[in-house]
């Protein structure tokens, strides 16, 4: 299998305009939305944790 450097290079060119592409979030946004991931996953965890005392609960009730 042998390198062919002509086309790594434009691998990497085709890389480099990919990344130009992106367009990053300001830090207010980033900000905003990390909050909202983490309260949301506080939320979903509250929630299981909830549901899984109770299903506990009901099970030991029933054996």
């Amino acid at each position: 299998m042998s390198s062919n450097p002509k086309k790594a290079g434009s691998w990497f060119q085709g890389l480099r305009a990919e990344f130009a592409k992106i367009t990053w979030p300001d830090r207010d946004t980033l900000t905003r939305e990390s909050i909202t991931v983490t309260v949301t996953a506080i939320v979903i965890g509250v929630i299981i944790a909830t549901l899984d005392m109770i299903l506990q609960y009901g099970i030991n009730f029933l054996v």
